[in-house]
This record gives C-alpha cells, sequence and structure tokens, in this order.
C-alpha cells in the first residue's frame, strides 16, 4: 500500500481547476430545461476563526452531486459567497479600532482559501459579499420596493434589547431568553424601529409549505412559528366608573375557544397594552407602574415559560362578559403578550392552564363551562371543578348552549356574537412583523430620509432614496460602540446624518438604523445568477433560466430565520414580478451536526474542535471529503472519529496502489491484438494486461471466465449501487460499495482499464484530487470531470446466485448457495444433506420446515 502524495497532488489540480475555470457555467440555451440544476449550499459568516468541519460537510455533499450531474450531461450552477455583515464584526472593531470592513476582507480571504483547499467545484467567478457595496446597493433596492409596497413601516415598539449588544432582536434571535449573538439576558425596551410586514404574508408562507420537498421537521417549525389558528374576536365593554372616568372603553380579545365565554371569569391585559394607563384606577396606580417597569426586564420566553410563578396586579377596573353581563375583573399580567392576538385575554381558568395557575394564586373564581359528558336535561356542574381540563366536550353552565358539542359550540356561540354585534369569526396567527432595524454600524443604510417639511406640507416625514442614489454608503466612524440610547453609532456623525430631502430638497436627516444581518442573506441565491449586473439584482432571463433552487443544503437551525425570511422576500419580489417562480428553494437537505469525539457539539471550552486546516495539513483533503461522507446518512449527526479518518485514508493509499496495477492505455490497446498463444509462458512485463490471465511473481496465471464474469457483475453492480446512492445523497453506502470492489481488484497483480476506469471516474466525484491524477496516471489529457458518469447493464446487476440459511430451531446452522429461483422442495433436499444440519437433526424428527425461497430453510424439531 504506496503513501498516495496529496500534499503535492492536491495543489496542482486546484491550480489546474482554476487556471482552466474548469467548472465556469453560463447560462447555455442548448441545455433544455430539464437538464439545469441549481445547487445551493448555505453561505458562511467569515467569522475569524474560519471553517470549522461541519461547514465542509455540506458543501462536500453538494459538489458530489454537482460532478455527478455534470457527468451525466446537466449543465450546473454552483458556486458560493459569504454573508459578510454582522455584529462579530463590529464587536471586535469596538474592542481594537479596526474597522469591520478590514477585519471582514481578511476573514473572508481565510474563508475562501479554506474553501478551494477542499477541491469544491465552484464557479468562483459568481462570488458575492452581502457587504460589498455592489452587493448591498440591491439589497437597499429590495426595501424600497418593500417600502413602496406598504410593507416596510417604522412605529416605535417594545422589542428584545440585548443590553450587551446594545441593540434589538428579533424573537427568533432569542433562543431561550438569551441573546443567540453573545449569550447575554434579553430584555425589553420600547424605541423606535423598522418593521417589516411579514404579516401580510402568512396564510401564503403556510399554504406554500406543502408542496415543497422540504424535511417535515422543517415544515413543522414553519407551520408552529406562523401558528395560524381560527376563533372569534369578542368585544368586552369596561364598566364605566368615577375611577376611570369613561364609561365608553371596550377591550377586544381573540379565543380559539368561544365556547367557553361563560367560563370567563377576569380579563387579563398584558403590561405593554395602550389601555392599562386609562383603565388603571389612582388607588391601584404606584403598584401597576411598579409591575409594568418589572415586566419590562423579562424576555417574552420568560414571561410565557409555563413553570414560571404567575404575577399580576389588579388594575382596578371590570369588564362585562358580553354573553351574560357578569362584572369581572382586570388584571395586568406578563404572560399576556402585546405580540399575539390583541395582547388582551379573557381568562377561563377551569379550562386554561396558565389562567387556572393564575385564578388559584389570586383568588379568583373559577366556572367549569365544559364537561366530559352531555349534561341531562335542566341539569349543570355547579361548584369549583377537582381540575382544569382544555379537552373538548360538551358544554355547561353555557345558557341557551348548554349540551353543544364543542366543535357546534363554537359555531353557534359565533353566529350569535355576529348577530349581537358584539364578536365575529376570525384567523389569527402567531407570526408577528419582523423586526428589521439594528442599532448598529456594520449592516446596511436604510435608503429613507426623515424631513419636517414633507411631513407638514403632505403627511409623511418618511422619504426613500431615489434609486439613482444607491448604493448608500456607509461612513467612516471613529467609535462602532453602540450609544445604548436606542441609536446607532451612526446618529453621532452629522455630516453624514444631515443631508438634503431627494424631495423638497429641504433639510433632512438619514435613517441612522441599520438592516439586521439576515437582509443580505434573503436574496442571495439571486444574485449569484448575474453578479455583475449594474442594472439590475439578476436579468431577467438568467432567473428564467435557472429558477428555483432544485436543492439547497444548510443547517436546520435556520428553520424560521432565513428560510422564512427569504421566502417572504421571495413572494414579494414575485408579486412585483421581478422572479418567475412562488417559492425559490424547491428541495431542501438539512446536514446533520458532526459532533466532538466525546459526543459533544463541538466548542472551543470542551477543547473538543477539529480544525479543518490540520485535517487537510496531516491527511489530506480528499481524506477529509470522503470521511465525512462516510461517517454516516447526511441527515444525522455524528461524532467525529480519527481512526475512521485513518481508515479512510488507508482506502485511499489503497486506492493509489492498486493503480499501479493498471496498464498504460497504449499498451492494453496493444494486448488487445495479441493472439491468446503470444501471450503463455514467462512474464517479462509487469504491465501485461488482464485480457487472459495475471502476472504473480513473475508467472502469468490463466483466469477462467467464471473469474472475468464475477468482477464484471460486480462492477455493474457496483455502478447502480453508486449511481443510485449519489443521486438520492447516500454518500456513505456509495463509498462502501467502492470499497468492497476495489478491495477485489487490490487482489488482482493486474487489472484490465475496463474494470478500473468506472471506479476512477466515480471516486472522481468524491476524492476529486485523487481522481483527477489517477485519470491522467491512465494516459488521457481532458479533466476527468469531463468524462461521462459509466453505465450498467440492468441484466448484469441481478445475482444469478444466492446465499441460502439454514437454521434448526431458529438457530443458524449452516448454510449454501444455490442459483436464483430455485423451488422450495430442492432447497430443503439440499439443507437437509448439509453437515451442520446433520449433526442438529440426527436422529430426531422434524415437526416442520419453514422456507423462504432465496433466503431461508426454518428446521422446526
Amino acid at each position: 500500500m504506496a503513501k498516495y502524495p496529496f500534499e503535492t497532488i492536491e495543489p496542482k489540480w486546484q491550480k489546474y481547476w482554476a487556471a482552466h475555470q474548469t467548472f465556469k457555467v453560463i447560462e447555455d440555451p442548448a441545455f433544455p430545461k430539464d437538464k439545469r440544476r441549481y445547487v445551493l449550499d448555505m453561505f458562511p459568516y467569515p467569522s475569524a476563526q474560519g471553517l470549522h468541519v461541519g461547514h465542509p460537510e455540506g458543501y462536500t455533499a453538494t459538489d458530489i452531486y454537482c460532478r455527478y450531474l455534470r457527468m451525466n450531461g446537466f449543465n450546473v450552477l454552483h458556486t458560493m459567497g459569504f454573508d459578510s455583515f454582522g455584529l462579530p464584526a463590529e464587536n471586535y472593531a469596538i474592542k481594537t479600532g479596526t474597522h469591520p470592513a478590514v477585519t471582514t476582507a481578511a476573514n473572508i480571504d481565510h474563508f475562501r482559501g479554506q474553501i478551494k483547499a477542499l477541491g469544491f467545484s465552484y464557479d468562483w467567478d459568481r462570488e458575492v459579499d452581502t457587504s460589498n457595496e455592489n452587493y448591498y446597493r440591491w439589497t437597499q433596492w429590495i426595501f424600497l420596493k418593500l417600502f413602496e409596497k406598504g410593507l416596510a413601516y417604522e412605529a416605535e415598539s417594545p422589542i428584545n434589547w440585548c443590553p450587551a449588544c446594545k441593540t434589538g432582536l428579533a424573537n427568533e434571535e432569542v433562543p431561550d431568553g438569551v441573546c443567540d449573538r453573545c449569550g447575554e439576558k434579553v430584555t425589553r425596551k420600547r424605541i423606535r424601529q423598522w418593521i417589516l410586514k411579514i404579516t401580510a404574508y402568512a396564510e401564503r408562507l403556510l399554504a406554500d409549505l406543502d408542496p415543497l420537498d422540504w424535511p417535515e421537521p422543517i415544515k413543522i417549525q414553519q407551520r408552529n412559528w406562523i401558528g395560524r389558528s381560527e376563533g372569534a374576536n369578542v368585544v368586552f365593554k369596561v364598566d364605566g366608573n368615577a375611577d376611570t372616568g369613561d364609561n365608553k372603553l371596550s377591550l377586544e380579545i381573540y379565543t380559539t375557544r368561544p365556547d367557553t365565554l361563560f367560563g370567563a371569569t377576569y380579563m387579563v391585559l398584558s403590561p405593554e397594552h395602550p389601555l392599562v394607563e386609562k383603565l388603571t384606577t389612582p388607588d391601584q396606580k404606584q403598584a401597576v407602574t411598579a409591575y409594568i417597569e418589572a415586566a419590562a426586564r423579562k424576555s417574552d420566553l420568560e414571561r410565557t415559560d409555563l413553570a414560571k410563578e404567575k404575577t399580576g396586579v389588579f388594575c382596578g377596573a371590570y369588564a362585562i362578559n358580553p354573553v351574560n353581563d357578569a362584572k369581572i375583573p382586570v388584571w395586568i399580567a406578563d404572560y399576556v403578550l402585546i405580540s399575539y392576538g390583541t395582547g388582551a385575554i379573557m381568562a377561563v381558568p377551569a379550562h386554561d392552564e396558565r389562567d387556572w395557575e393564575f385564578a388559584k394564586a389570586f383568588g379568583l373564581p373559577i366556572t367549569q363551562v365544559v364537561a366530559d359528558k352531555k349534561p341531562d336535561a335542566g341539569s349543570g356542574y355547579s361548584g369549583e371543578p377537582a381540575e382544569c381540563t382544555s379537552a373538548d366536550g360538551y358544554s355547561v353552565n353555557s345558557g341557551q348552549f348548554n349540551g353543544l358539542p364543542t366543535a357546534d359550540a363554537k359555531k353557534h356561540i359565533t353566529e350569535w356574537l355576529e348577530e349581537k354585534g358584539i364578536g365575529k369569526k376570525a384567523v389569527n396567527y402567531k407570526l408577528r412583523d419582523w423586526i428589521f432595524s439594528r442599532q448598529r454600524y456594520w449592516g446596511e443604510p436604510i435608503p429613507v430620509v426623515h424631513c419636517d417639511k414633507c411631513e407638514a406640507e403632505h403627511g409623511s416625514a418618511i422619504i426613500p432614496l431615489s434609486e439613482s442614489e444607491l448604493p448608500l454608503l456607509l461612513p467612516q466612524v471613529q467609535s462602532y460602540a453602540p450609544t445604548g440610547t436606542g441609536e446607532s453609532p451612526l446618529a453621532g456623525i452629522e455630516e453624514w446624518v444631515n443631508t438634503k430631502c431627494p424631495k423638497c430638497g429641504g433639510k433632512a436627516k438619514r435613517e441612522t438604523n441599520t438592516m439586521p444581518q439576515w437582509a443580505g442573506s434573503c436574496w442571495y441565491y439571486l444574485r449569484y445568477l448575474d453578479p455583475k449586473n449594474d442594472k439590475a439584482f439578476a436579468a431577467k432571463d438568467k432567473i428564467d433560466y435557472w429558477m428555483p433552487v432544485d436543492l439547497y443544503v444548510g443547517g436546520a437551525e435556520h428553520a424560521v430565520l432565513h428560510l422564512l425570511y427569504s421566502r417572504f422576500w421571495h413572494k414579494v419580489l414575485y408579486d412585483l414580478g421581478f422572479v418567475n417562480t412562488v417559492e425559490p428553494f424547491q428541495r431542501l437537505i438539512n446536514q446533520g451536526m458532526i459532533l466532538g469525539e466525546d459526543n459533544q457539539k463541538m466548542s472551543k471550552s470542551r477543547g473538543n474542535v477539529i480544525n479543518p486546516d490540520d485535517i487537510i495539513k496531516n491527511y489530506g483533503a480528499d481524506s477529509m471529503r470522503v470521511y465525512e461522507m462516510f461517517m454516516g446518512p447526511l441527515e444525522v449527526s455524528k461524532p467525529w472519529i480519527t481512526a475512521g479518518l485513518v481508515g479512510v485514508t488507508r482506502f485511499l493509499e489503497r486506492i493509489w496502489g492498486t493503480s499501479n496495477c493498471v496498464p498504460p492505455r497504449d499498451v492494453d490497446e496493444h494486448m488487445q491484438h495479441v493472439p491468446a498463444q503470444e501471450k503463455s509462458g514467462e512474464c517479462n512485463d509487469d504491465r501485461l494486461p488482464l485480457g487472459s490471465r495475471a502476472c504473480r511473481g513473475g508467472k502469468t496465471e490463466k483466469f477462467s471466465p467464471e473469474d472475468i464474469e464475477r468482477l464484471t457483475k460486480l462492477l455493474h453492480r457496483t455502478i447502480k449501487k453508486v449511481t443510485d446512492d449519489t443521486v438520492t445523497l447516500n454518500f456513505n453506502t456509495a463509498i462502501s460499495a467502492m470499497m468492497i470492489y476495489s478491495n477485489e481488484l487490490a487482489k488482482l497483480a493486474e487489472i484490465p482499464r475496463a474494470l478500473w476506469e468506472p471506479l476512477v471516474i466515480m471516486l472522481s466525484a468524491y476524492a476529486p484530487h485523487l481522481g483527477e491524477e489517477l485519470w491522467e496516471k491512465l494516459g488521457y489529457k481532458e479533466s476527468v470531470s469531463a468524462c461521462k458518469w459509466p453505465s450498467y447493464d440492468e441484466r448484469l446487476t441481478v445475482d444469478n446466485e444466492v446465499t441460502v440459511v439454514v437454521q434448526v430451531n431458529g438457530k443458524i446452522r449452516d448454510k449454501f448457495t444455490a442459483a436464483a429461483g430455485t423451488g422450495k422442495e430442492q432447497l430443503e433436499k439440499t439443507a437437509f444433506a448439509l453437515p451442520g444440519v446433520l449433526k442438529w437433526t440426527e436422529g430426531k424428527i422434524p415437526v416442520k420446515v419453514i422456507t423462504v425461497p432465496d433466503k431461508l430453510v426454518n428446521i422446526v424439531l
């Protein structure tokens, strides 16, 4: 087994691919639509740490698939870029004073070098960088289209606030109540924000999931995040009194259970509800104010945690239950969020766990209005129930609706509310509008100005820039530190902030919030189509040529962030006529996480991080590629095991050594015409082909026709297996098949090219540097990537012989080979004659024999 000299061969072929632009792609009309494929990787954020071993897993998978497609006559778009705006570069700038652009450029160079070192077949001419002004010009342009369509608006709103990063965060960026960037506990803060009206597309985002070829768990996460529900909006009048001074106030609530209205014994408002101040009586003002201040320091996750102790305060006001005119108290409690429904709820403690716990904590009444059995005529359920239940059943204590099953009760009560003009059927979504602005420097400037004159004359202070003014560039600054007041560092640069209004020419101020990191990644797949176009984000003919993305591979952690946001932006562009498909990504695959050798998530603190640079240096890029695909199914998480990497390296070294047993093309072609009788005798040429014999220890040994037939059939079965598994992205089993086949070839002293070349071509998709070198060694001038993928004869993939296992009383005692399709009688006759069976059956009488043709004979004694 010879050592594969990867340290010289891998750089050699990387230079060759770059010099020859081997993977450059054009929109060639000669390829019909069904012979075009757009294969996309989720592009990385270029952090200072560089690639980790998890990045190449997905990239290798798509690279193998793309190489396979090209060899099968497809025109393939496959490229790479960098999601380069974001907090890490800015935080580094705050510490060191280094401009984020400088840090980001250096990080991108490092990432690009690492990626190229792994031999991925990207068209690097199409590389994009979201912080490049020629890119974010079009991000700003798309924002203006959103603004024109009424989907971008400014509002003062309570948001998730990271006190460490000093910026606002969307709900999706606050996992487990902490900032997803720095891990700091998130609080609430009310500041001026730009917001995108993603809720306007909620129904379409939900409905259009169904036809997508995506993992079902991702679809479920998006459905749950959108959170569609059907119910009713109901109006509760506020009981007028001297303390509130207003008897015309009302509270509107949304409920999915209008059938439980008779059980509403109190109401709860979120601390941010706009009517809290009006409803709070003087004697409760101090307590309510203190409670609101405490709630502001909690994240939404903390507030809605089912396990937390319920807190609240009575505001002093009462509302009137519209179905029974009962006077019920209005409370303020942080488990109700202003961001869901109307920010107010009717509390039905008998049938809602949170309401039950709250009522128990504060001694509020509990009335059962749903029972598991239909009540007898004239009977009801009195007294407090023993436990809370949200299950459906039959209405009780509900006036004229008593006895109705839950579904019917919902329908009839809603109709009754509509007749009375105090409620109506409604659809609601958990999805909230997208908090789009950040109070930081390193992000896309929002291309609008604020003009007092235009506000006075036209009623709107927000004036968009014209397209000719794009890109609006970031200014140079002395300090990158956020102000902490809700304004970004840009607010302190007066010469940049103060400008002319593009509409009236008067004095105006630029928007100082910037876009979030997600903005650039919402549409990067479209810029890949036409990255150098300065007239449009992409030409229409190129969009029509490539879209939609046929395969998108990336991590499942983006289920409700990037994937949802991209779908939203794409639908807006579709409605405006700029793209040709309703959805951007037709098929999605989530690669599993690569864990440390300790089976834990890799992290510096655990000391289990694997650096891909070290792997490439010590084992080679091909070894790393093949190992990551051989670890297990692409979609599952699996631990890194260095011993497995060593095993894969030995496999590639064995391939390299075995290649010495393959004759050069001219010798092989010459020997094909040598008569058999001239090939006998002593072997003086160690390149003698295996046309009819092999060279072993200086002697020629004739191979039987059975040997040739066996190897030929194994080749065709291997081609079929590797082909099927590459198409379905089951790369680990494809590699296993190539290992088995190569092991058989390695037993030969000389290997006919007809048995070797198909293996080289298939292997080149997985280990491209080795594949190229082996192909050149065979005497070919062109790149192996230009070859046609090997085909197979279906007839040669079918086994003519099968192995039949023989059991005695369920335990395996022997086995034998039989022709496929052999009858049961013959199988049983052969089984009983086997030595291993005779030993256990001698002198005993079989009770029955269970025979499965081509597989099993089980003798029961």
